[in-house]
C-alpha cells in the first residue's frame, strides 16, 4: 500500500510539472499522458478577429513600432490590419481599421512586411485561451495580445482609456461656441488649442486668433503642459487640466460629442466650450500616402498609468 501510495504521488507530481508547460490527457489507468497537440502560428494568429495590444504588458525595453503605435491588429488572409487611431475606432475598416501590411506564417513563425516599418519576424506562443506572446528575436521584446471578437470588443472602453491620443490626432481644436451663461474668464480669450506628445503628460498650445483662420497660418500664444484624468463611476468622462503661467490653471469636464467634436465644462466658471478637430492625422498612410504628425514625432504608445480626477475640479452634478 505504501509502495503504491509514492508511486501515485511521483505521478501527480510529474503531471503537475508537465501540465506547466503543455496540456495533458489521462488516457487509462496507469495515468499515461498525451501531449495535446500545438496550435501553429497560423491557427493562433486567426484564432481572434481583433488583437488587442496589451501596452502596459510589454516585456522587453526595444520596440516594433507597428505594434507600438496599434491599438489593435488584426490577421487576416495574409493582410495586417491594424487601428492606428482613436477616431474612428470601431467604424474605420468594418471596425478591423487600416490595411497596414502583409504576413506569412508558412515556417511556423509571423513574419510581418509593415507597409512603413519594413520586416519583423516574431515567435508566437499560446499563453492562455485569448492570450498570445509576440516575441520579436530581433529585439529580445514581446507583445502581449488579447483576443476578441468584433461583436464582444469594448470600443468605447479603449477609446476613452486613450483620451490623450484622440486629442492629437488634429492638428489644432478650435473654438466654435461659448455658452452665455457662465462667468467671464481669461479662457474665453483662447480659439485654438493644440496637443502634442504622447503619454500621460504632454504639451499643448493655445492660441488667440480669430476664428476661421487657416491652421498653418495660426500664431501659437501660449505653450504648457496638459493632463488628461478620470472620473470615478463615469468611465465615459474625464478632466482636461491645463498648465498656464499667466492666468489661473483652468480645469475642464471633458465629453466626447463625437470624433470630431468634444465638450469642455469650466469648472470655475462654469462656462461650456465646444471645440472641433480640424486637420486630422491619419497615422501610418492616407490614400496610400504617410502622413506625420507636425511639430512632433509619430505616435507611439508608451505604458501609462491611469489618472483619478483632480480634486479641484467641481464636477457637474
Amino acid at each position: 500500500m505504501k509502495a503504491i501510495k509514492i508511486l501515485f504521488t511521483v505521478s501527480f507530481a510529474a503531471t503537475l510539472l508537465t501540465s506547466c508547460y503543455k496540456e495533458v490527457v489521462v488516457v487509462d489507468n496507469f495515468n499515461t499522458v498525451q501531449e495535446q497537440p500545438q496550435l501553429s502560428a497560423s491557427q493562433l494568429v486567426n484564432a481572434y478577429e481583433l488583437w488587442y495590444v496589451d501596452i502596459n504588458n510589454t516585456a522587453g525595453f526595444a520596440e516594433t513600432p507597428f505594434l507600438q503605435k496599434a491599438f489593435t491588429v488584426s490577421f487576416i488572409n495574409g493582410v495586417v490590419y491594424a487601428n492606428n487611431n482613436i477616431a474612428g475606432l470601431g467604424i474605420n475598416g468594418d471596425g478591423f481599421g487600416i490595411d497596414v501590411g502583409v504576413y506569412n506564417t508558412a515556417n511556423g513563425i509571423l513574419d510581418v512586411q509593415h507597409d512603413r516599418d519594413g520586416f519583423s519576424s516574431f515567435d508566437v506562443f499560446e499563453v492562455d485561451f485569448n492570450t498570445i506572446e509576440l516575441y520579436n528575436p530581433n529585439n529580445d521584446t514581446s507583445y502581449f495580445l488579447n483576443g476578441y471578437h468584433r461583436d464582444n470588443f469594448d470600443y468605447d472602453f479603449v477609446f476613452y482609456e486613450n483620451i490623450h491620443y484622440f486629442l492629437q490626432e488634429y492638428d489644432a481644436w478650435e473654438k466654435t461656441y461659448t455658452s452665455n451663461f457662465g462667468a467671464i474668464n481669461a479662457f474665453d480669450n483662447e480659439n485654438y488649442l493644440q496637443f502634442l506628445g504622447a503619454g500621460n503628460d504632454a504639451t499643448f498650445r493655445s492660441s488667440r486668433d480669430a476664428n476661421g483662420r487657416h491652421i498653418n497660418n495660426l500664431f501659437w500664444d501660449y505653450t504648457g503642459v496638459y493632463a488628461v484624468g478620470n472620473i470615478s463611476g463615469n468611465a465615459n468622462l474625464k478632466t482636461l487640466f491645463l498648465d498656464y503661467d499667466f492666468f489661473n490653471d483652468a480645469f475642464f469636464e471633458l465629453r466626447v460629442i463625437n470624433d470630431s467634436k468634444i465638450e469642455l465644462f469650466h469648472a470655475a466658471s462654469e462656462t461650456i466650450y465646444e471645440f472641433e478637430g480640424r486637420g486630422y492625422i491619419q497615422f501610418l498612410k492616407s490614400n496610400g500616402k504617410i502622413k506625420d504628425k507636425k511639430l512632433g514625432s509619430e505616435k507611439s504608445r508608451k505604458h501609462r498609468v491611469n489618472k483619478i480626477e483632480n480634486p479641484r475640479v467641481n464636477i457637474r452634478g
